[in-house]
């Protein structure tokens, strides 16, 4: 028994020590992309509400937008579906609200 649980152990180190890098790195990857989808949110809430009139700057809005497409290409390439399935639905958060922006 005692065996065992120390082969456990050893087993359970061993899988952290091999994987933790590339988990860490994962993760971190999805959470840039989803900070970059909320970086807008704010504004286009606040906008939408009434709160404020001014829009998010144009420039700030192209070079997101521009980020997360050059994130999309590359989790399609590495075929990284939760990357594909979180920046796509994303991506349609970000128009609908764009859409009740304009057609308001």
């Amino acid at each position: 028994m005692k065996y065992s649980l120390l082969k456990f152990f050893v087993l359970l180190k061993k899988f952290f020590l091999d994987n933790l890098k590339s988990l860490t790195a994962d993760t971190l990857g999805w959470m840039a992309a989803i900070t970059l989808h909320l970086s807008t949110v704010p504004s286009m809430l606040a906008l939408m509400s009434g709160l404020t009139d001014k829009p998010p700057n144009i420039d700030l809005v192209l070079f997101i937008y521009i980020s997360l497409v050059m994130l999309f290409g590359r989790a399609i390439l590495l075929k990284d579906q939760l990357n594909i399935i979180t920046i796509g639905i994303g991506f349609i958060g970000q128009s609908v609200l764009m859409a009740f922006i304009l057609f308001k």
